[in-house]
């Protein structure tokens, strides 16, 4: 099952993705927001309404970050060999976390914002994991079970803000830049996600590619590491690295510009695509 967010005639929603369009939940469950649903632990309830007729054309929507308002968004840095070789890091025994804004986010379609600060804006392709049921110290035996799903994510980075400390919190939650969607494919639909495939797109030109098997530390070490420190929620996020090939580490730089488009495609999931626009 796809599950989205969007704004339509002014008013926030989530539903079901149908060949046909959008069945709306919201009009349906009784649960104000997607994040609201998973905390209810309403997906079964929403299986439910699959068969309905629409509501909405796919397209005839405002697309929302999958999770519009998570309580958390953990983010995970240097977790594909080729991109700690790339930014002359070493590894880590334990995953590196930082911390992303949930008003940095924007939807599938909607476009990712080079801020008026910086002509080093970069994209970084992810897979993201929402959380469905919250737990603290949860086993890594067990962690598998507390996904609702996966999703798309460009965790677009601005590296001079990024590198003018240690910490890389100012260059990864500027307004407009973390794209996140288009929707979330429920968890029973993939039960390995190391399994996928991830490829990002910059007009069309493959940029990064690679498989989920090479991640240093894996989803559900993740989910137990970032557990450890508060309880994971309902519709918090986890976004688990980029690979190599960002347009920081290319000779010459990679940045993007008004006017790109960058797509993340990762297999059993879809394709997440946004245009880039100057901020004004």
């Amino acid at each position: 099952m796809k599950l989205c967010s969007f704004v339509v005639d002014g008013r926030p929603g989530y539903g079901i993705v149908t060949e046909g369009g959008i069945v709306d939940l919201g009009r349906r469950t009784g649960h104000a927001s997607l994040r609201a649903l998973l905390a209810a632990g309403g997906l079964e309830t929403a299986r439910g309404f699959a068969g309905d007729r629409p509501d909405h054309a796919f397209d005839a929507v405002e697309h929302a970050p999958v999770i519009p308002d998570p309580d958390k968004i953990y983010c995970v840095g240097l977790n594909y060999r080729d991109h700690v070789e790339e930014t002359g890091n070493v590894e880590t025994p334990n995953p590196t976390l930082f911390a992303r804004y949930p008003a940095s986010q924007i939807g599938h379609g909607a476009p990712m914002i080079k801020p008026l600060e910086s002509d080093m804006f970069d994209y970084e392709g992810e897979l993201a994991v929402v959380i469905g049921k919250g737990g603290r110290r949860i086993p890594v035996a067990q962690a598998l079970e507390h996904v609702a799903g996966y999703a798309c994510y460009n965790e677009g980075s601005v590296r001079d803000y990024q590198r003018h400390t240690a910490q890389y919190l100012p260059g990864k939650t500027f307004f407009g830049t973390g794209a996140f969607g288009p929707w979330m494919v429920t968890a029973d639909e993939i039960p390995d996600p190391s399994a996928l495939h991830l490829q990002t797109r910059l007009n069309g030109q493959v940029v990064q590619d690679t498989d989920l098997t090479l991640m240093i530390t894996p989803v559900p070490q993740i989910i137990a590491y970032a557990s450890t420190m508060l309880p994971l929620l309902p519709g918090d996020v986890i976004v688990t690295g980029t690979p190599g090939g960002v347009g920081s580490r290319r000779t010459p730089p990679l940045w993007l510009r008004d006017g790109d488009v960058v797509e993340v495609e990762i297999s059993g999931i879809g394709i997440l695509r946004n245009p880039v626009r100057n901020e004004v």
